[in-house]
Protein backbone atom coordinates (compact mmCIF):
# COMPACT_ATOMS: atom_id res chain seq x y z
CA UNK A 1 0.00 0.00 0.00
CA UNK A 2 1.37 3.43 -0.97
CA UNK A 3 1.70 6.26 1.53
CA UNK A 4 -1.12 8.15 -0.18
CA UNK A 5 -3.39 5.12 -0.04
CA UNK A 6 -2.48 4.62 3.63
CA UNK A 7 -3.33 8.25 4.44
CA UNK A 8 -6.60 7.97 2.51
CA UNK A 9 -7.53 4.90 4.54
CA UNK A 10 -6.84 6.77 7.80
CA UNK A 11 -9.06 9.63 6.66
CA UNK A 12 -11.85 7.24 5.62
CA UNK A 13 -11.76 5.44 8.96
CA UNK A 14 -11.76 8.67 10.98
CA UNK A 15 -14.61 10.04 8.88
CA UNK A 16 -16.59 6.84 9.32
CA UNK A 17 -16.21 6.97 13.10
CA UNK A 18 -17.23 10.65 13.11
CA UNK A 19 -20.32 10.01 11.00
CA UNK A 20 -21.37 7.21 13.35
CA UNK A 21 -21.25 9.74 16.17
CA UNK A 22 -23.24 12.26 14.12
CA UNK A 23 -25.85 9.56 13.43
CA UNK A 24 -26.20 8.91 17.17
CA UNK A 25 -27.22 12.56 17.53
CA UNK A 26 -29.32 12.52 14.37
CA UNK A 27 -32.40 13.83 16.20
CA UNK A 28 -30.37 16.90 17.20
CA UNK A 29 -29.40 17.56 13.55
CA UNK A 30 -25.75 17.68 14.56
CA UNK A 31 -22.38 18.36 12.99
CA UNK A 32 -19.33 17.00 14.82
CA UNK A 33 -16.01 18.84 15.10
CA UNK A 34 -12.93 17.43 16.83
CA UNK A 35 -10.61 20.04 18.37
CA UNK A 36 -7.24 19.13 19.84
CA UNK A 37 -4.61 21.49 21.23
CA UNK A 38 -4.29 24.97 22.61
CA UNK A 39 -6.98 27.59 22.02
CA UNK A 40 -5.10 30.56 20.59
CA UNK A 41 -4.71 32.86 17.61
CA UNK A 42 -2.46 30.41 15.78
CA UNK A 43 -5.47 28.28 14.78
CA UNK A 44 -8.26 30.87 14.53
CA UNK A 45 -8.28 30.88 10.72
CA UNK A 46 -8.19 27.08 10.51
CA UNK A 47 -11.09 26.83 12.96
CA UNK A 48 -13.10 29.36 10.99
CA UNK A 49 -12.46 27.56 7.69
CA UNK A 50 -13.41 24.17 9.12
CA UNK A 51 -16.61 25.57 10.61
CA UNK A 52 -17.66 27.47 7.51
CA UNK A 53 -17.11 24.39 5.34
CA UNK A 54 -19.75 22.61 7.44
CA UNK A 55 -22.09 25.59 7.33
CA UNK A 56 -21.98 25.70 3.51
CA UNK A 57 -23.73 22.33 3.47
CA UNK A 58 -26.59 23.50 5.66
CA UNK A 59 -28.54 24.76 2.66
CA UNK A 60 -28.85 21.17 1.41
CA UNK A 61 -28.79 19.40 4.77
CA UNK A 62 -29.96 21.61 7.64
CA UNK A 63 -28.02 21.24 10.89
CA UNK A 64 -28.71 23.23 14.05
CA UNK A 65 -26.40 21.62 16.63
CA UNK A 66 -22.61 21.58 16.76
CA UNK A 67 -20.93 18.86 18.81
CA UNK A 68 -17.35 19.69 19.74
CA UNK A 69 -15.16 16.77 20.82
CA UNK A 70 -12.59 18.73 22.80
CA UNK A 71 -9.17 18.01 24.26
CA UNK A 72 -7.14 21.04 25.32
CA UNK A 73 -4.85 22.35 28.03
CA UNK A 74 -6.46 25.77 27.59
CA UNK A 75 -5.13 29.00 26.17
CA UNK A 76 -6.50 32.41 25.26
CA UNK A 77 -9.77 33.68 26.71
CA UNK A 78 -10.00 36.19 23.85
CA UNK A 79 -9.77 33.41 21.23
CA UNK A 80 -12.31 31.37 23.17
CA UNK A 81 -14.72 34.30 23.02
CA UNK A 82 -14.11 34.62 19.28
CA UNK A 83 -14.82 30.91 18.76
CA UNK A 84 -18.07 31.11 20.73
CA UNK A 85 -19.31 34.16 18.82
CA UNK A 86 -18.55 32.46 15.50
CA UNK A 87 -20.22 29.18 16.49
CA UNK A 88 -23.35 30.85 17.81
CA UNK A 89 -23.77 32.75 14.54
CA UNK A 90 -24.53 29.43 12.83
CA UNK A 91 -25.75 26.96 15.46
CA UNK A 92 -28.73 27.05 17.79
CA UNK A 93 -27.26 24.51 20.20
CA UNK A 94 -23.75 23.41 21.10
CA UNK A 95 -22.75 20.22 22.92
CA UNK A 96 -19.26 19.51 24.23
CA UNK A 97 -17.88 15.99 24.54
CA UNK A 98 -14.82 15.65 26.79
CA UNK A 99 -13.27 12.19 26.31
CA UNK A 100 -10.25 13.09 28.47
CA UNK A 101 -9.74 16.70 29.55
CA UNK A 102 -10.50 20.36 28.81
CA UNK A 103 -8.57 22.69 31.11
CA UNK A 104 -8.56 26.41 31.89
CA UNK A 105 -9.86 28.27 28.80
CA UNK A 106 -11.16 24.88 27.65
CA UNK A 107 -13.39 24.78 30.72
CA UNK A 108 -14.63 28.29 29.95
CA UNK A 109 -15.32 27.15 26.37
CA UNK A 110 -17.42 24.25 27.68
CA UNK A 111 -19.56 26.59 29.76
CA UNK A 112 -20.78 28.17 26.50
CA UNK A 113 -22.42 24.87 25.58
CA UNK A 114 -25.99 23.74 26.16
CA UNK A 115 -24.70 20.35 27.26
CA UNK A 116 -21.41 18.89 28.47
CA UNK A 117 -20.85 15.15 28.01
CA UNK A 118 -18.24 13.45 30.23
CA UNK A 119 -17.56 10.04 31.69
CA UNK A 120 -15.79 8.84 34.83
CA UNK A 121 -12.33 9.43 33.28
CA UNK A 122 -13.05 12.94 31.97
CA UNK A 123 -12.16 16.18 33.71
CA UNK A 124 -12.34 19.94 33.44
CA UNK A 125 -10.02 22.35 35.24
CA UNK A 126 -9.90 25.61 37.20
CA UNK A 127 -10.59 28.68 35.07
CA UNK A 128 -7.19 30.31 35.35
CA UNK A 129 -6.54 31.77 31.88
CA UNK A 130 -2.98 31.77 30.62
CA UNK A 131 -1.27 35.00 29.61
CA UNK A 132 2.07 35.38 27.87
CA UNK A 133 4.83 36.99 29.94
CA UNK A 134 7.48 38.65 27.78
CA UNK A 135 9.73 38.86 30.81
CA UNK A 136 9.52 35.15 31.54
CA UNK A 137 9.21 34.11 27.88
CA UNK A 138 6.34 31.75 28.63
CA UNK A 139 2.62 31.59 29.37
CA UNK A 140 1.70 31.97 33.03
CA UNK A 141 -1.68 31.42 34.78
CA UNK A 142 -3.12 34.88 35.40
CA UNK A 143 -4.79 34.09 38.74
CA UNK A 144 -1.83 32.10 39.97
CA UNK A 145 0.51 34.96 39.14
CA UNK A 146 -1.73 37.48 40.90
CA UNK A 147 -2.02 35.26 43.97
CA UNK A 148 1.75 35.17 44.33
CA UNK A 149 1.95 38.97 44.09
CA UNK A 150 -0.88 39.39 46.60
CA UNK A 151 0.84 36.98 48.99
CA UNK A 152 4.01 39.08 48.89
CA UNK A 153 1.96 42.25 49.43
CA UNK A 154 0.45 40.70 52.57
CA UNK A 155 3.91 39.76 53.80
CA UNK A 156 5.01 43.33 53.24
CA UNK A 157 2.12 44.58 55.37
CA UNK A 158 2.96 42.33 58.32
CA UNK A 159 6.74 42.72 58.02
CA UNK A 160 7.61 39.16 56.95
CA UNK A 161 8.67 39.94 53.38
CA UNK A 162 12.15 38.64 52.64
CA UNK A 163 14.81 40.68 50.83
CA UNK A 164 14.52 38.41 47.79
CA UNK A 165 10.74 38.87 47.66
CA UNK A 166 11.19 42.64 48.07
CA UNK A 167 13.42 42.72 44.99
CA UNK A 168 10.89 40.59 43.10
CA UNK A 169 8.11 43.04 43.94
CA UNK A 170 10.21 45.99 42.81
CA UNK A 171 10.82 44.33 39.45
CA UNK A 172 7.16 43.70 38.64
CA UNK A 173 5.72 45.09 35.42
CA UNK A 174 2.61 46.99 36.54
CA UNK A 175 1.14 46.95 33.03
CA UNK A 176 1.49 43.15 32.95
CA UNK A 177 -0.16 42.84 36.38
CA UNK A 178 -3.06 44.92 35.14
CA UNK A 179 -3.32 42.71 32.07
CA UNK A 180 -3.50 39.66 34.34
CA UNK A 181 -6.32 41.27 36.34
CA UNK A 182 -8.26 42.20 33.22
CA UNK A 183 -7.85 38.74 31.67
CA UNK A 184 -8.95 37.00 34.87
CA UNK A 185 -11.95 39.32 35.13
CA UNK A 186 -12.89 38.67 31.49
CA UNK A 187 -12.80 34.91 32.08
CA UNK A 188 -15.21 35.14 35.00
CA UNK A 189 -17.56 37.54 33.22
CA UNK A 190 -17.73 35.40 30.08
CA UNK A 191 -18.39 32.26 32.09
CA UNK A 192 -21.24 33.92 33.98
CA UNK A 193 -22.74 35.30 30.76
CA UNK A 194 -22.54 32.00 28.87
CA UNK A 195 -23.89 29.89 31.71
CA UNK A 196 -27.03 32.03 31.94
CA UNK A 197 -27.46 32.46 28.19
CA UNK A 198 -26.71 28.90 27.04
CA UNK A 199 -26.16 26.27 29.75
CA UNK A 200 -29.16 27.43 31.81
CA UNK A 201 -31.35 28.36 28.82
CA UNK A 202 -33.75 25.41 29.29
CA UNK A 203 -33.55 25.34 33.09
CA UNK A 204 -37.06 25.95 34.40
CA UNK A 205 -37.35 24.09 37.73
CA UNK A 206 -34.73 22.94 40.27
CA UNK A 207 -34.31 19.16 40.42
CA UNK A 208 -34.43 18.58 44.18
CA UNK A 209 -36.83 21.21 45.54
CA UNK A 210 -38.85 21.75 42.35
CA UNK A 211 -38.53 25.53 42.67
CA UNK A 212 -39.21 27.82 39.73
CA UNK A 213 -35.90 29.06 38.28
CA UNK A 214 -35.90 32.82 37.77
CA UNK A 215 -33.37 34.90 35.83
CA UNK A 216 -32.04 36.19 39.15
CA UNK A 217 -31.54 32.62 40.38
CA UNK A 218 -29.65 31.71 37.19
CA UNK A 219 -27.39 34.71 37.58
CA UNK A 220 -26.70 33.89 41.22
CA UNK A 221 -25.86 30.28 40.38
CA UNK A 222 -23.60 31.35 37.49
CA UNK A 223 -21.78 33.82 39.73
CA UNK A 224 -21.18 31.13 42.35
CA UNK A 225 -19.88 28.62 39.77
CA UNK A 226 -17.53 31.22 38.27
CA UNK A 227 -16.16 32.14 41.68
CA UNK A 228 -15.63 28.53 42.69
CA UNK A 229 -13.92 27.50 39.44
CA UNK A 230 -11.64 30.53 39.64
CA UNK A 231 -10.65 30.10 43.30
CA UNK A 232 -6.96 29.12 43.40
CA UNK A 233 -7.11 28.57 47.16
CA UNK A 234 -9.60 25.78 46.47
CA UNK A 235 -7.78 23.98 43.64
CA UNK A 236 -4.14 24.93 44.45
CA UNK A 237 -2.76 23.77 41.09
CA UNK A 238 -3.52 25.20 37.64
CA UNK A 239 -3.71 21.70 36.12
CA UNK A 240 -5.88 20.22 38.90
CA UNK A 241 -8.41 17.79 37.35
CA UNK A 242 -12.02 18.47 38.34
CA UNK A 243 -14.00 15.27 37.88
CA UNK A 244 -17.75 14.79 37.42
CA UNK A 245 -18.43 14.27 41.13
CA UNK A 246 -16.80 17.60 42.02
CA UNK A 247 -18.52 19.43 39.15
CA UNK A 248 -21.88 18.17 40.42
CA UNK A 249 -21.05 19.56 43.87
CA UNK A 250 -20.62 22.92 42.15
CA UNK A 251 -24.12 22.45 40.71
CA UNK A 252 -22.89 22.12 37.13
CA UNK A 253 -25.10 19.72 35.21
CA UNK A 254 -23.07 17.11 33.35
CA UNK A 255 -24.43 14.49 30.94
CA UNK A 256 -22.57 11.46 32.27
CA UNK A 257 -22.18 8.76 29.59
CA UNK A 258 -20.22 6.35 31.82
CA UNK A 259 -23.08 3.83 31.83
CA UNK A 260 -24.25 4.59 28.29
CA UNK A 261 -22.33 1.85 26.53
CA UNK A 262 -23.43 2.62 22.93
CA UNK A 263 -22.45 6.30 23.21
CA UNK A 264 -19.27 5.56 25.14
CA UNK A 265 -18.18 3.10 22.47
CA UNK A 266 -18.76 5.63 19.67
CA UNK A 267 -16.91 8.41 21.49
CA UNK A 268 -13.92 6.29 22.45
CA UNK A 269 -13.46 4.56 19.10
CA UNK A 270 -13.47 7.96 17.40
CA UNK A 271 -11.42 10.01 19.87
CA UNK A 272 -8.90 7.23 20.57
CA UNK A 273 -8.34 6.72 16.84
CA UNK A 274 -7.79 10.42 16.12
CA UNK A 275 -5.57 10.87 19.18
CA UNK A 276 -3.44 7.89 18.16
CA UNK A 277 -3.08 9.40 14.70
CA UNK A 278 -1.98 12.73 16.20
CA UNK A 279 0.53 11.08 18.53
CA UNK A 280 2.02 8.94 15.76
CA UNK A 281 2.31 11.63 13.09
CA UNK A 282 2.64 15.03 14.78
CA UNK A 283 6.14 15.29 16.25
CA UNK A 284 6.16 19.05 16.81
CA UNK A 285 5.36 20.75 20.13
CA UNK A 286 2.04 22.55 20.69
CA UNK A 287 0.18 20.49 18.11
CA UNK A 288 -3.27 21.73 17.09
CA UNK A 289 -5.63 19.54 15.10
CA UNK A 290 -9.17 19.90 13.77
CA UNK A 291 -11.29 17.22 12.13
CA UNK A 292 -14.79 17.23 10.63
CA UNK A 293 -16.38 15.00 7.98
CA UNK A 294 -15.16 17.60 5.44
CA UNK A 295 -11.86 18.68 7.00
CA UNK A 296 -8.80 16.64 8.03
Amino acid sequence: MSINSFNDEIKRTAKNYLIQLENYFKADKADVLFYYGDIDRVYEQVFRNALEALVKQHEKNHRETLIIVLQTNGGSVETTEKYVNLIRKYYKKVYFIIPNYAMSAGTIFCMSGNKIYMDCSSCLGPIDPQIYSIKEQRFVPANGYLDEINAMIEKSKNGTLSNVEFVMCQNQDLAFLNQCKQTASLAVNLLKEWLVKYKFSDWKITEERQILVTDEYKQERARDIAEQLGKNSKWHVHSRPIMISELKKLNIRIDDYTQNEPLKKLIRQYSDYVLQYIQNTQNTPNVRFIHTRLFF
